[in-house]
């Protein structure tokens, strides 16, 4: 059984930055590829960014490309989400999940419907103003 708990969130400006944090325990960390999801009031799960379990892969939706940045450390059984140039809309909770992808042959492989992930974070709030 893996646990996901997650932090860093927290009330920003329109145009500011945070790091949000995952911290896994419980699994071997490697084994796992991992995902942001975010939910905002009145809407559906969505995804938002996921790696694979080298880090080799990564891929974003579109609307956060070249803003946010996923990235892990296997050694701190951790996965980042620096989230930039934030606006209102990404007003969430921000969850992170992971799903069991380990091997040579699942080394590229990254997961962006939240159904295909076997575990979840409780979430970390963020809140933008403008």
């Amino acid at each position: 059984q893996v646990q996901l708990v997650e932090s860093g969130g927290g009330s920003v400006q329109a145009g500011g930055s945070l790091r949000l944090s995952c911290a896994a325990s419980g699994g071997t960390f490697s084994n796992y590829a991992m995902g942001w999801f975010r939910q905002a009031p009145g809407k559906e799960r969505e995804f938002v960014a996921a790696i694979s379990w080298t880090g080799g892969r990564i891929y974003y939706t579109g609307s956060v490309k070249g803003r946010f940045t996923i990235s892990r450390d296997n050694a701190k059984n951790t996965v980042y989400l620096l989230v930039s140039s934030l606006d209102p809309e990404d007003t969430a909770v921000y969850y992170c999940a992971a799903r069991r992808a380990a091997g040579a042959v699942h080394s590229g492989r990254i997961f962006t419907n939240g159904h295909e992930y076997d575990y979840w974070g409780q979430g970390t709030q963020v809140t933008v103003s403008s």
